[in-house]
């Protein structure tokens, strides 16, 4: 077990992960500039009237013209913290190419902004669920969100 056989993994897993970014960052630009995009998604909206002309009372109208609108809000948050977690996991895969410890302090600053905004994300989403296991102020379990601290 020499040190070659070592290196030849390592160089075989760093260019798995570059392969990876190529698909990730390919995948990133893709939903960005694809109908599934948070601009694009966002600027997707339904009027009150389209459910019942004139603004006419219509309970049920009313009714599901407030849930297409939460639900569209839903829609709009998960597409920007789908694209978050594809530009973190990129910066990830870069960080373990160059390691860690050479990350451009841009890009970490990037990485803990994203990383910082999608961990809110979830607590708020943990309190309203009413799940105690994230208490807000305390640092989430990593192995929820699957991401390494880049120092």
């Amino acid at each position: 077990m020499g040190g070659t056989g070592a290196r030849s993994d390592l160089e075989k897993g760093v260019g798995a992960l570059k392969r990876f970014q190529t698909r990730v960052n390919a995948l990133l630009t893709e939903l960005e500039n694809g109908a599934a995009g948070n601009k694009k998604v966002a600027a997707h909206q339904v009027s009150r009237g389209s459910f019942s002309g004139g603004n006419l009372p219509f309970a049920e109208a009313d009714g599901f013209f407030t849930q297409y609108n939460r639900v569209h809000a839903e829609i709009v948050k998960l597409s920007k913290s789908l694209g978050d977690q594809i530009e973190m996991l990129s910066i990830g895969v870069h960080a373990a190419e160059v390691g860690f410890n050479n990350v451009e302090d841009e890009l970490r600053q990037r990485f803990h902004s994203i990383r910082t905004r999608v961990n809110e994300e979830h607590e708020k989403q943990d309190q309203t669920r009413g799940d105690k296991s994230s208490e807000p102020g305390q640092p989430r379990d990593d192995a929820k969100t699957g991401t390494k601290d880049l120092g």
